[in-house]
């Protein structure tokens, strides 16, 4: 059995504790929270893990093999850093860390320690979208044309940071698993309506070199939640509705045909094709059974993750990016 320890268990952290206590090849030893009463009702439900409100009981215990961190994002870099220089495995929320300088070295500890470190980029375990990547390479729907997104509801406001960090690694970490594109610039811009220092409505846009562009709409102060995805390609196009109970991927065979007609005076005719409309069946398992069931595969095989740090690396950077750009007026800023 491989022993986990939890550091954290607010939203968050009783997901993961349940998820660990019903797999098969892992049993929670011990759980850390700074607040009393999110102990307390830890131990009533599992009466057998022990408690803690000192992080470090946790990293430095010799018999736990893994520790999944679900804190603020500006705590992640030294939970994770002293658990893994204590030897431990390490499943660690998003976003990862708050830089990318704090990322590469946590990467850098790992490698050194022979340990696995993973992001808890729970959207790339859904069923929904694994089927969406599973569309994307057989090739049905041709070459991405575009990548739209849109993550908004009221609230939560976070007080450490803004609504970039919250959302967009979700939307991020699902566009990089699906395409696995070289992502090159960003622009995006924001406003403040509460803490003037956090923005809580955003739009980012991730450019490529190709002819492909994301574009990213993040808001805490919408009257609706909706999670939508479009997928535009040259032969089909997909809908991701997260919002939906079951249906949640749709794919289109609608699109545009261009063709030159040479010595007219409308040199380019552009048609538009209207086809089928098919849902495809997507199992009911949940993704965070999904991701720790790899993470333990990982930790007992030495298997790269799916979402390892050098993943999650990619969506700090990207995050940096917008940071800068949105600091900057909008400026498109190249991503380092």
């Amino acid at each position: 059995m491989i022993n986990i320890g939890v550091i954290g268990c607010g939203y968050w952290g009783p997901n993961l504790i349940r998820n660990f206590v019903f797999n098969e090849k892992t049993d929670v030893v011990s759980v850390c929270d700074l607040r009393k009463e999110r102990l307390d009702f830890i131990k009533r439900v599992y009466p057998f893990v022990d408690i803690t409100d000192k992080s470090e009981e946790v990293t430095s215990d010799n018999r736990i093999d893994a520790i999944a961190i679900s804190t603020p994002p500006s705590t992640h870099y030294g939970l994770a850093k002293s658990a893994l220089e204590n030897g431990k495995h390490v499943l660690i929320e998003k976003p990862m860390t708050v830089s990318s300088e704090e990322g590469e070295e946590l990467i850098e500890i790992a490698e050194k320690n022979n340990k696995i470190l993973m992001v808890d980029h729970t959207y790339v375990f859904t069923t929904a979208v694994r089927k969406i990547k599973e569309i994307y390479d057989s090739g049905e729907i041709g070459d991405v044309l575009y990548y739209d997104s849109v993550r908004i509801n009221l609230g939560l406001f976070q007080q450490d940071i803004n609504v970039i960090w919250d959302l967009a690694p979700h939307d991020l970490s699902i566009m990089n698993y699906i395409l696995q594109k070289d992502y090159k610039k960003v622009s995006a811009i924001g406003v403040s309506h509460a803490n003037p220092e956090i923005e809580n409505i955003a739009y980012m846009t991730v450019h490529f070199d190709e002819n492909l562009i994301a574009h990213f709409h993040l808001n805490w102060l919408a009257p609706v939640k909706i999670r939508l995805t479009l997928i535009g390609g040259s032969k089909k196009m997909i809908v991701y509705d997260d919002m939906e109970p079951t249906d949640k991927v749709k794919v289109y065979d609608k699109g545009i045909e261009i063709r030159n007609i040479p010595e007219e005076v409308y040199n380019i005719l552009i048609s538009y094709r209207t086809g089928d409309i098919y849902i495809p069946k997507i199992e009911n398992i949940e993704a965070l059974k999904i991701e720790t069931d790899h993470f333990a595969h990982c930790v007992e095989t030495g298997e790269k993750p799916v979402t390892d740090g050098e993943f999650g690396l990619t969506v700090v950077k990207i995050l940096e990016a917008a940071q800068r750009s949105i600091k900057n007026g909008g400026r498109i800023e190249e991503i380092k």
